[in-house]
């Protein structure tokens, strides 16, 4: 009887033993530089979208509303930059890259140019017809439409730690519109059902383009320099006969003063480095953890907004700003892992917390294994 119970507690102490030695090891590897490098640049991405935000007020208290010259100024200093950098560069058969780029994906990259001008187009458009709460609850529908391209496109999968930060994060953000509607912010709508209807497309257009942009920045050697001068040589083009044609009778009474010049300068500024960090940072995480890094652009600009636009603080976005932070910790703490094929694929590899089967540890999200910009051929550049 004496031996049954030692064989007892010695399989007890041994379970117990092996959970203390998971949870030790889940901390330790959650605490390091690999998890919080992502969350460290998506709220620098955070920051620079709440500057965005701060001009545009001011340009909208000087009776300025020029969304679409606003954002023509960054896709043409990202032409400037990153397209005459593609044009000086060669591949490894000598050819421009550019061209050779413009030969291949001309087509794709200016259906992405179209994506990425509406998505800018249709949030900003949305705020004139439905409330900042609408705004903010339904913007949240980039993230899953995120996880949702990469899942098919991108190949991945997403294990349990993944869906409870999303979860945590979806919590942060309701605690941020309760404050707002709380403090009388929901702002009031004239046409919700045309403004949700806008941030629902706005968003999906924002996570197509966030995806392409991660898959491009992966896949292709020079991906980062690529999309950006793709973007630099299509979008001015889109973005300016939508301006020619939607903002003409305000460009026509637009007054030109030295604090007007200052606050597009400054807009366009963000925006650019905006765009320039964000292929860099696809590349150390991914689209879906960058969607919900910037959900704490929307605090910051709050805070911003409490020492210059004397909004009244309150402890809910307190509370919402480490509510995201906890849920990108979660998220980040395990990369999304690659979707083995299914003929490779065991009974056991069903469940969201199991492990890859050795036979694919070795696969990479980095690798081409076809998707919508190339169907599993070699590194293009």
């Amino acid at each position: 009887m004496s031996e049954e119970l030692d064989v007892v507690t010695l399989a007890v102490y041994e379970q117990n033993n092996s959970l203390v030695l998971k949870i030790k090891r889940f901390f330790k590897n959650l605490f390091t530089w690999t998890t919080f490098k992502p969350i460290l640049f998506g709220q620098i991405l955070s920051l620079l979208i709440c500057g965005m935000a701060t001009t545009s007020e001011f340009l909208q208290q000087n009776q300025v509303s020029v969304p679409l010259m606003q954002s023509l100024l960054n896709y043409v200093m990202l032409g400037v930059v990153y397209t005459t950098m593609l044009a000086f560069r060669k591949d490894e058969h000598g050819n421009n890259l550019l061209l050779e780029t413009l030969k291949k994906h001309w087509w794709k990259y200016g259906l992405l140019a179209v994506v990425d001008v509406e998505a800018n187009f249709m949030v900003i458009l949305a705020y004139q017809y439905t409330s900042l709460t609408s705004v903010q609850l339904l913007d949240i529908f980039v993230i899953p439409a995120a996880m949702f391209l990469s899942f098919f496109f991108l190949k991945v999968r997403y294990v349990v730690l993944h869906y409870i930060g999303l979860i945590i994060a979806i919590i942060g953000v309701v605690c941020m519109v309760v404050a707002d509607v709380l403090l009388g912010k929901g702002g009031t709508s004239s046409n919700a059902v045309l403004g949700d209807f806008l941030v629902l497309g706005g968003a999906t257009c924002y996570a197509i383009s966030n995806v392409a942009m991660e898959f491009v920045s992966k896949q292709h050697q020079g991906g980062t320099i690529e999309i950006l001068a793709m973007y630099g040589l299509f979008c001015p083009i889109v973005c300016g006969v939508q301006m020619a044609i939607l903002e003409r009778q305000a460009l026509s009474a637009f007054v030109w003063t030295d604090l007007v010049v200052c606050l597009l300068l400054g807009f366009g500024a963000c925006m650019f480095v905006f765009y320039s960090l964000m292929p860099y940072v696809m590349r150390i995480s991914s689209a879906t953890a960058v969607n919900i890094s910037l959900l704490t652009s929307d605090l910051f600009s709050l805070f911003v907004g409490i020492f210059v636009f004397k909004y009244e603080p309150s402890p809910l976005y307190l509370v919402s700003f480490v509510t995201i932070c906890t849920a990108l910790v979660v998220y980040n703490s395990r990369p999304p892992l690659p979707r083995a094929p299914p003929s490779t694929r065991s009974s056991r590899s069903n469940s969201l917390t199991s492990d890859p089967q050795p036979c694919n540890e070795d696969i990479s999200l980095h690798q081409d294994n076809g998707t919508w910009f190339s169907k599993g051929k070699t590194n293009p550049n």
